[in-house]
């Protein structure tokens, strides 16, 4: 009778993604990888916008910010980031795209909104006159 070892029990992409993922430390990112593996696309491109979904978070509800938490994805930035190219390696397995190609994807997010710098405080010292005052008392 043939017996099937436990490595025949994954699939060929699963088994990549075990490899290219083989670090204690990068459990996380095999997982993401097999994702892409499994995921529904019939096509490379469909397959890298299931990755953009599962990666990234947005909204859930429409005009609603607040349900970007409502999400499976990992949070931070860097994170969603590492999630993303774990993702398009299986994707790249599960279509047997060369390594090069999908080392160029890159996640279709729109750039992050530039950081807001406020205004120094206006600090007015005891004594000192504003602009604002005149400078008679009352």
């Amino acid at each position: 009778m043939n017996q099937m070892i436990p490595q025949q029990w994954a699939s060929p992409c699963g088994n990549q993604c075990t490899q290219k993922f083989a670090a204690l430390t990068q459990i996380p990112w095999r997982v993401f990888c097999k994702k892409g593996c499994d995921a529904d696309g019939e096509t490379w491109e469909e397959c890298l916008a299931e990755c953009n979904e599962i990666c990234y978070k947005d909204p859930v509800l429409k005009d609603r910010q607040w349900s970007a938490y409502i999400d499976r994805s990992p949070g931070a930035a860097n994170y969603s980031e590492e999630c993303f190219h774990a993702c398009v390696a299986g994707c790249g397995y599960k279509f047997e795209i060369d390594t090069e190609e999908v080392d160029k994807v890159r996640p279709n997010r729109p750039p992050p909104p530039p950081p807001v710098v406020k205004p120094p405080p206006c600090v007015v010292r005891p004594g000192e006159l504003t602009q604002d005052l005149p400078g008679t008392s009352a």
